[in-house]
């Protein structure tokens, strides 16, 4: 079985592969102060909540974006399963091609995010990541990664809002039933989930006309984008396990390096 492991700035999504298929996932927070000890205990008792041998897993493929995590979860990894794990970045086989002027600066999840989108659903193809931050990426039709924007996530959006107004309350980030609010609460709504469809809209349409590019299939994922994808027809897909979708398929091209 493989283990992938997306190591974001908010959480850290993890997937079970059994061959083909998707058996497990599950998210826990992104806490740097975490210690290896810590992870193993929680990685355990996950497996043992989806009925997984921990000693069915026998390789491992992490992205990460929070250097910080790295040498605790490592050694978890090490300490608890026996596995070096495969840590995707420079020199990892992905398929894409990265065409900005500094390919580095592209964070590893936009990459496997790339990978997912262009392996399963083709190019071109331009994937939105309703993360911690909001990311759109276009990615030609020969696999080449040629731009990519982003904004801030509904989530800092809102945490923003009430932690910079002295008399906004914390809301639910949930889609109001009409724009036209009528109290303090639906208001906010309405500003952050309509607001974030028409960043959404007016991003995609202008991305897709000044790179030229017709026949473009749109795709999102992340764990507010289901808000997003079902309010806006620019969106064609939403796929909440493309970044653990993208990691299998790196790691099927990287076995035997």
């Amino acid at each position: 079985m493989l283990l992938v492991v997306d190591i974001g700035n908010t959480n850290i999504t993890l997937g079970v592969f059994d061959d083909l298929n998707l058996v497990a996932n599950f998210r826990i927070t992104t806490a740097v102060t975490r210690t290896s000890d810590e992870y193993g205990i929680l990685l355990y008792e996950f497996f043992n909540l989806k009925n997984i041998n921990i000693k069915d897993i026998d390789s491992v493929t992490v992205a990460s974006v929070v250097p910080k995590i790295m040498y605790s979860f490592t050694s978890a990894l090490a300490k608890y399963l026996g596995i070096t794990p495969l840590i995707v970045g420079a020199g990892t086989k992905t398929g894409i091609k990265i065409v900005t002027p500094n390919p580095k600066e592209i964070g590893t999840d936009r990459v496997v995010d790339a990978v997912a989108a262009y392996e399963i659903y083709g190019g071109p193809v331009l994937v939105i990541d309703f993360g911690t931050a909001i990311t759109y990426d276009l990615i030609t039709e020969d696999g080449s990664f040629i731009a990519g924007v982003t904004s801030p996530g509904l989530q800092i959006s809102a945490n923003a809002l009430w932690r910079d107004t002295a008399k906004l309350p914390e809301i639910e980030i949930a889609k109001p039933s009409t724009i036209l609010a009528k109290d303090t609460v639906t208001s906010m709504q309405a500003g952050l989930v309509f607001g974030c469809i028409g960043q959404t809209e007016y991003i995609v349409t202008n991305m897709l006309k000044e790179a030229k590019i017709q026949d473009c299939r749109v795709v999102a994922t992340g764990g507010l984008g289901k808000i997003i994808a079902d309010s806006t027809d620019v969106i064609e897909v939403y796929d909440p396990t493309l970044t653990l979708k993208g990691l299998k398929i790196i790691s099927d091209k990287n076995k035997g390096r």
